[in-house]
C-alpha cells in the first residue's frame, strides 16, 4: 500500500511540475533550428515566422542554422534537445524523405519529433531551356518519351526537392532521362539559362523571374491549382499527369515528449504569425501564402508528415537513388 502511495505521489509531482513548466512556457528565448545554410529559402521562411512569432510569445525567437547532410543533422540536433518547446525544428518535404533516402538515421522520423503545425507550401514549375521544341506540357510529354535519355535533367543534388519532382516525372511517364546533379539550385539554374541542359523542376521563389522575363520556357506548375504570380500556366493535372503534385513544404517540429501545453502554445503563435501582415507579404513576394488556420496545427503537420513519407517511399525505392 505505501509503496503505491508512494509510486502516485511521485507520479503527481511530475505531473504538476510537467503542468507548471508548460505554464511558465516561455520565459527565455526560444530557438528555431534551419538545418540549412543562412540565406535560402527556408532560412527566409523560418526568419519571417521566428520573428512574428515571438510576438506572441513575448519572448525573442531566434533561427540556428545547422546545415548538412541534407537536412539530417539539424533535425538530429532537434531530436535530442531537451523536450521543453525551447529548441524546435523548422524543415521542407526533407523531412520526410530524408525517411526512405537515408537508409540509416540517427533519429525515427515521425517518433522522435512531436508536430507543432504545418506553415507554407511552395509550389514548382516545370521550365526548360528557352529553345526547346515543345510548345506545350502536352507536346513536351511526347517529345520526353521519344528521346528518352538525350533529354537532360538538372536538379541540385540527390534529396532535392528538384530530384524529387524529376524522379516523380520520369515515373509517371515511364521513361528515363539523362540526370545532371547540382550542388545547388543556382548552378542548376545558370546551366538551363546557358542551355547546357533541357530541363528542370524548381520553386516558384527561384523561376517567376526568369519565366517573366521569358529567360526560360515554362511548362506547368506541379500544384492542385495555379499559381496566382503565374496564371497562365497550367497545372501537371490539367496538362496531362493526372495526380501530380509536389511542393516544399514546411512545418515546425518539437523534440518528442514535449507536454502538449508547452505545443499548444507554439501552435498557437506559428498561426497567429502566420496571419501577420508582413509574413503573408512577404510570402507572397516569395511565390507562396501561408497555409490554412487548420493545417497549421500538430494534427495536421503529422497526417501530413505520415503521407508524404508513403509518398515517396516508392518512388525513391524505385529508383534505387540513395543518399548515403
Amino acid at each position: 500500500m505505501k509503496t503505491t502511495l508512494s509510486l502516485l505521489a511521485g507520479a503527481t509531482l511530475i505531473l504538476t511540475g510537467a503542468a507548471a513548466q508548460a505554464q511558465d512556457f516561455p520565459n527565455k528565448t526560444v530557438t528555431i533550428v534551419v538545418p540549412f545554410a543562412a540565406g535560402g529559402p527556408t532560412d527566409t521562411v523560418a526568419r519571417l515566422v521566428g520573428q512574428a512569432m515571438s510576438t506572441t510569445l513575448k519572448q525573442q525567437v531566434i533561427v540556428e542554422n545547422v546545415g548538412g547532410a541534407g537536412g539530417t543533422l539539424g533535425a538530429g540536433r532537434v531530436a535530442r534537445a531537451a523536450p521543453d518547446g525551447y529548441t524546435v525544428l523548422l524543415h521542407h518535404i526533407g523531412h520526410a524523405t530524408s525517411a526512405t533516402l537515408y537508409r540509416k538515421l540517427p533519429y525515427d522520423t515521425i517518433n522522435d519529433f512531436a508536430p507543432v503545425g504545418l506553415v507554407t507550401d511552395v509550389p514548382m514549375t516545370m521550365v526548360a531551356k528557352k529553345d526547346l521544341p515543345p510548345k506545350d506540357f502536352k507536346e513536351l510529354i511526347a517529345y520526353v518519351q521519344q528521346n528518352k535519355d538525350k533529354v537532360s535533367y538538372g536538379n541540385a543534388g540527390i534529396g532535392a526537392a528538384s530530384h524529387l519532382c524529376g524522379l516523380m516525372f520520369m515515373s509517371a511517364l515511364k521513361t528515363q532521362m539523362t540526370t545532371v546533379a547540382y550542388k545547388g539550385t543556382g548552378p542548376a539554374m545558370n546551366d538551363l539559362l546557358g542551355g547546357q541542359i533541357d530541363l528542370m523542376c524548381d520553386q516558384t521563389t527561384n523561376t517567376t523571374g526568369q519565366i517573366k522575363g521569358e529567360k526560360i520556357k515554362a511548362y506547368a506548375v506541379t500544384t492542385k491549382t495555379r499559381v496566382p504570380s503565374l496564371p497562365n500556366l497550367p497545372t501537371m493535372d490539367e496538362a496531362g499527369i493526372k495526380g501530380f503534385e509536389v511542393s516544399i513544404w514546411h512545418g515546425v517540429y518539437a523534440p518528442k515528449g514535449t507536454p502538449k501545453p508547452v505545443i499548444d502554445k507554439l501552435s498557437e503563435a506559428l498561426k497567429v504569425a502566420l496571419k501577420d501582415e508582413n509574413v503573408v507579404k512577404r510570402f507572397a513576394e516569395l511565390g507562396t501564402e501561408p497555409v490554412a488556420q487548420n493545417r497549421a496545427t500538430p494534427d495536421a503537420l503529422g497526417a501530413h508528415l505520415k503521407a508524404e513519407i508513403a509518398k515517396w517511399a516508392p518512388v525513391i525505392k524505385a529508383a534505387g537513388e540513395y543518399a548515403d
